[in-house]
């Protein structure tokens, strides 16, 4: 079936193809063009099923109409549910978009960046896994639009959308210390210089000294990215004996929350009779698993949305003023810490 031009679109409504082109360009008011014809233009599109050329209209207007994404592990759902609302967004707003995986890699990460922009996509979203602010930097000198999500660069003045994870990490922690719980792990990610582990790791230290409690630093370990399970089995298996015998334990993502569900299980501790258990960032899993698991719920639909509409003001000249965006997060109460009264710890 050929394919409507503008042409076709002209030669229906008897007006000039430029005519044509500046109603669906979006340049009719500007051009003097009654709204009344406007609308012909668009219903007769419509009716002959006309689909724009997006390279050609690129290269006109100086863009490519795509955007791109790196994220750091997209093995994590929550990396994969952020994925899907920016390209739902993106799409909303007639940009496609180019997906990338980092890997918690550095050396990756840079090169996906420079692959990107080889590909002259308009901008990127990004969670990022570098250490120093270099080659962002570069990027601001280039005047390349850019948005950090879910991980900041503090020493860096860059539009950022993620959440409150030192207020999260705080409830979820005080949350097992009311609950009755005394020897509360950490179990962390690695790379731990990531601001969002920092964050939640202050946030389950501060619960701790504001509750009166020790903070001892061996009841805090770091889980290798790249082999969480067998990580978390070697930090359990040394966390659960004498001296430390935790009767709680604080993950800070879902994926080591999992592998520490999995260990419990193939051990025979039951959860929370033996082991209570918060996880920053909830997943469906954890509604349905038994028992449930209580979780800090990130607004993930937000965060994409958010990070989109900033990163397409940047390019569209709307507004260049770095915005750095840190939304509320929710603890989800479940059965996984058990409930706490007259001094007793209600275990079902």
């Amino acid at each position: 079936m050929k394919k409507t031009s503008l042409n076709d679109i002209a030669k229906s409504l008897n007006v000039s193809k430029a005519l044509v082109s500046f109603v669906l360009n979006d340049q009719g008011d500007e051009k003097g063009i009654s709204s009344e014809t406007q609308k012909k233009v668009l219903k007769k599109a419509k009716e002959l099923n006309y689909k724009p050329n997006h390279i050609a209209r690129g290269l006109r207007l100086g863009k490519s109409q795509t955007i791109g994404l790196i994220v750091a592990d997209i093995s994590n759902k929550f990396y994969a549910k952020i994925a899907k609302q920016i390209e739902v967004v993106a799409s909303e707003n007639n940009y496609n978009l180019f997906f990338c995986n980092s890997d918690e890699n550095q050396e990756k990460e840079v090169e996906l960046i420079d692959m990107l922009k080889e590909r002259r996509v308009d901008g990127i979203i990004i969670s990022t896994t570098q250490k120093n602010t270099a080659v962002f930097t570069q990027l601001k000198k280039e005047k390349y639009p850019f948005v950090l999500i879910d991980r900041n660069l503090p020493k860096l003045s860059a539009n950022f959308v993620g959440v409150d994870n030192y207020t999260g990490a705080f409830q979820a922690t005080e949350h097992l210390i009311r609950n009755g719980y005394q020897k509360i792990g950490l179990l962390k990610i690695s790379p731990s210089y990531l601001s969002t582990i920092r964050e939640r790791e202050q946030g389950y230290r501060d619960a701790l000294k504001k509750n009166g409690m020790r903070v001892n630093n061996k009841l805090i370990k770091t889980i290798n990215f790249s082999d969480i399970r067998l990580t978390v089995r070697a930090a359990l298996r040394e966390l659960i004996q004498p001296p430390f015998s935790i009767d709680a334990l604080f993950s800070v993502n879902n994926n080591i929350t999992v592998a520490c569900m999995e260990y419990l299980n193939e051990m025979n501790l039951r959860i929370p009779q033996d082991m209570a258990i918060v996880s920053f960032d909830d997943i469906d899993l954890f509604r349905f698993s038994y028992p449930t698991i209580t979780a800090v719920a990130q607004p993930v639909d937000e965060i994409g949305e958010v990070a989109v509409n900033i990163l397409l003001d940047e390019i569209n000249g709307i507004s260049q003023e770095k915005k750095q965006v840190a939304l509320p997060v929710k603890l989800i109460e479940r059965r996984s810490c058990g409930i706490f009264e007259n001094n007793i710890v209600k275990k079902f």
